[in-house]
């Protein structure tokens, strides 16, 4: 095991995969802090450029993306009012009034410090609790791998969006989609449409750039025409104490930093709720724990700290269930999922053991990504903060072109239409409140879904009384029916007030 961890470490620095990191770091800082991109446009394109890459290489660019994208979302939100990604919508509470005061570099070093410190400590426990969940995970069967993929979408339906049928439907529309292609078992070609080219199944990269970047930037394209955010902010005032945050402010925030991340880690680690809602629990927990609540809002630093520390926590977390059980925690781990597979490999609970310097080569990345986002989101703020005043109408018409540049990439001409075509979807569901999220989090795991539900069925001889001799299935399941009865339930009352009002 030794010998495999300084392996491992001795891959992750490598002057490739330092590189990609630096690299990675850079564009998701980008991205993150222009308004209506985020790191998971990022990920999206770039998931078909890391076929040319080693797998550890490909792993840690992806990764880096997604830890720079929470850094450069706060970027945005403090200067403009305006979030480069969801979650940095807490840091604008605060964020911006202290812009308004000249406060524009402290507030962003506030921001950078304690998202690198969530982080940190996020990885740390990502670190230390995915081997032992990978033991017990291993000991799991196709049926209580089926009944941890049916919680999972449950849970993520019922949290992500309004309405939880929305969010099943999309889910199921993914799992539905995810059928195209070779059945599993016979070997019969399904929906395929006379196409050859989909007898592999839809690439999941011209369906993420489809579905994420493109109808994002066709989304934006429409949008257009809105008004424009203030960009004219006293970025720093004339006193050199409104542009330092000295250690007396970091320290005094050093408690909510803490409480924050382990709110994010633990909401992390659960599939499908997200970083906004860590952002805004935590927001909420500073509040009440301050001794002067009436101040945030209006430009208290301490709600800077509380809700960037809580996003970028979600980051090392959300791998905790990809890592151990096979289960995306979030869109970007589905993304990355979709890397491991471009490079013949199957997050899970076997993972641990066959790919050991794999897995221990990410965890090194992350540490250097963490390092990375700190040094060069420190010197580079100022950088940023032109980034996040990018004109609108050539940023988005230049990703377009890397979203159409990146299904070429992958697919060929078979990839531009569907990039096309999966836009259109996700403008729609977007229009619609219908999930995208649990749209994308079903496509990936409709394979194992239906391998699970193939092998369940054959193992049960599809008797229902199989599944008493279960317990854990039966009680992940249960948790899964309670979840379902819990958001029907909340509906009906939410109805009936509505109603009466």
């Amino acid at each position: 095991m030794f010998e495999t961890v300084i392996t491992a470490f001795s891959d992750a620095f490598t002057v490739q995969t330092l590189v990609l990191i630096f690299a990675g770091v850079f564009i998701g800082q980008i991205f993150g802090a222009i308004p209506g991109l985020s790191a998971l446009t990022a990920i999206a394109i770039a998931v078909p450029l890391t076929y040319y890459f080693t797998p550890v290489g490909a792993l840690a660019f992806l990764v880096s993306i997604n830890k720079g994208g929470t850094v450069g979302g706060a970027v945005s939100a403090i200067l403009m009012n305006t979030p480069g990604t969801p979650e940095a919508a807490a840091t604008a509470f605060d964020g911006h009034p202290l812009a308004k005061q000249g406060k524009g570099l402290k507030a962003l070093k506030m921001a950078l410090f304690s998202s690198v410190t969530g982080d940190s400590l996020s990885d740390f426990v990502l670190f230390a609790v995915s081997a032992p969940l990978a033991l017990i995970a291993i000991k799991m069967g196709p049926t209580e791998m089926l009944a941890v993929i049916v919680f999972a979408l449950t849970i993520i339906a019922s949290l992500v969006g309004k309405s939880m049928f929305k969010g099943l439907i999309a889910a199921f529309l993914g799992l539905l989609l995810a059928t195209v292609g070779l059945d599993p078992e016979g070997g019969t070609s399904r929906f395929i449409f006379g196409m050859p080219d989909l007898m592999d199944g839809l690439p999941i990269s011209a369906v993420g750039i489809g579905v994420l970047a493109m109808a994002e930037v066709l989304r934006q394209l429409v949008m257009m025409r809105g008004a424009n955010a203030d960009s004219h902010l006293p970025f720093s005032s004339n006193n050199p104490q409104d542009k330092q945050l000295s250690w007396a402010e970091f320290r005094g925030c050093l408690r909510t930093i803490l409480r924050s991340a382990a709110i994010g880690t633990g909401i992390g680690a659960l599939p499908g709720i997200g970083s906004s809602a860590a952002a805004f629990i935590s927001y909420n927990a500073a509040v009440r724990a301050s001794k002067r609540p009436e101040t945030f809002g209006k430009g208290n630093i301490e709600g800077i700290a509380a809700a960037e520390a809580a996003n970028s926590s979600v980051v090392g977390a959300n791998f905790i269930p990809l890592l151990s059980i096979g289960i995306p925690g979030n869109v970007a781990a589905a993304l990355i999922l979709g890397a491991f597979i471009v490079h013949g490999i199957q997050p899970g609970p076997n993972l641990m053991h066959e790919q050991g310097r794999l897995v221990y080569g990410m965890f090194a990345a992350m540490v250097i990504a963490n390092m990375t986002n700190l040094l060069l989101g420190y010197s580079g703020l100022r950088i940023f903060a032109l980034a996040a005043r990018a004109p609108a109408r050539v940023v988005f018409p230049v990703i377009g072109l890397i979203c159409l540049t990146g299904a070429y990439l992958t697919s060929g001409t078979f990839g531009l239409p569907l990039v096309v075509g999966f836009a259109v979807i996700g403008l729609v569901m977007r229009q619609l409140d219908f999930s995208f999220v649990t749209f994308i989090i079903g496509f990936v795991l409709g394979p194992s879904f239906e391998l699970a539900v193939r092998q369940t069925a054959i193992l049960s001889d599809a008797t229902l009384g199989y599944f008493f001799d279960r317990p854990i299935a039966m009680l992940i399941l249960a948790l899964a029916a309670f979840t379902l009865v819990r958001s029907i339930w909340k509906h009906v009352l939410r109805s009936r007030k509505n109603a009466t009002a």
